[in-house]
């Protein structure tokens, strides 16, 4: 596991923080911070991102967490993510369920979530393109669009958060270098097998999210049985770090109700 960064704090149940896409465990500070009290917190950086090795061959995010959940000797865990972190969370529950005790996701409700929202298009369109060109500065400003969600701008959020976010983004984004190639090699089916969960889920939506964002989680709480959702107003894609107060006592509402 040498070439993977994690964060292994506390003592108790353990609760798995699983980070957005070109973020890093930075993103949960808030929450590692307050649940360590209580719970074991494993914060990882996936392949790829923070303080984690590039991917050499291909991998799957959700085997990388399996063997370190493994390594740890955790016993079956809360896995909770926001965006690329759900993804991987409803992934390990597919492919590693004896790993997993529950599930908390916010952004995503599988790993192969399909977008229709016109803005969330754009928005992902011109940031993926500002990296297929290899320009840091364009990719991090397409980025920032995302953070305050398609009704709000950068001017409505608190300065301090979004220069966390940005700093992260800009760190792990310029890990990668042009023409570098994919080596992330997708769960098969995944979109297609989420009713086979049997832990309890709970989907935690931005109010001011995508409708996108917010209809792929919705998607895996009706296909699971007794899934449910909660929103948290005056947040968008990651409500943990816009709302962290009001996100810490749902999930550990979630928590204590398992």
């Amino acid at each position: 596991m040498k070439d993977l960064f994690w964060i292994d704090r506390g003592t108790g149940r353990p609760l798995v923080l699983l980070h957005g896409g070109f973020l890093d465990h930075g993103m949960w500070e808030d929450q590692i911070r307050f649940f360590a009290a209580r719970h074991r917190v494993i914060a990882p950086d996936a392949r790829g991102h923070g303080r984690s090795a590039n991917g050499t061959e291909p991998y799957r995010l959700t085997d990388d967490l399996a063997a370190l959940l493994r390594h740890l000797d955790t016993g079956p865990a809360v896995l909770v993510g926001v965006s690329m972190g759900a993804g991987t969370a409803v992934d390990t529950a597919l492919e590693h369920p004896e790993l997993v005790s529950a599930l908390v996701v916010s952004g995503a409700g599988s790993s192969a979530p399909r977008f229709e929202d016109p803005w969330l298009i754009e928005v992902m369109g011109g940031w993926h393109a500002a990296m297929a060109a290899g320009d840091l500065d364009a990719a991090v400003e397409a980025y920032a669009r995302l953070l305050p969600g398609p009704r709000r701008t950068l001017d409505d959020l608190d300065p301090l958060m979004v220069s966390r976010m940005l700093r992260m983004a800009r760190s792990t984004m310029s890990k990668h270098s042009l023409g570098e190639p994919d080596l992330l090699v997708p769960v098969p089916g995944a979109a297609d097998r989420i009713a086979s969960i049997d832990v309890p889920v709970l989907a935690v939506h931005g109010a001011e999210s995508s409708p996108d964002h917010i209809g792929s989680a919705e998607q895996l709480v009706r296909a699971v049985a007794g899934g449910r959702s909660v929103t948290i107003e005056g947040a968008a894609g990651y409500p943990n770090v816009e709302r962290p107060d009001e996100y810490n006592k749902v999930l550990e509402e979630f928590i204590d109700s398992l």
